[in-house]
């Protein structure tokens, strides 16, 4: 492209992902804390569901994503 409009960088947007991956895992542990802590009216199992799935989703996901996206030698 030229110097105004560049071209876009693939490894923003796999960043970006990356991001938002961690957040929303953060964001589905949270609230399934709330739910067990019965500040939202569900059944304790769905909070015991949502904090795996979001503890997945933070700490193991983003690896996984990065491995796929990854450059092969």
């Amino acid at each position: 492209m030229n110097e105004r409009n560049p071209a876009p960088d693939p490894a923003k947007a796999r960043w970006m992902a990356i991001q938002m991956v961690r957040w929303t895992g953060l964001g589905a542990f949270i609230l399934g804390l709330l739910i067990y802590a019965g500040k939202i009216d569900l059944p304790e199992e769905a909070g015991w569901v949502l904090m795996a799935v979001g503890l997945l989703d933070a700490l193991f996901m983003p690896s996984v994503l990065a491995r796929m996206w990854k450059t092969p030698l």
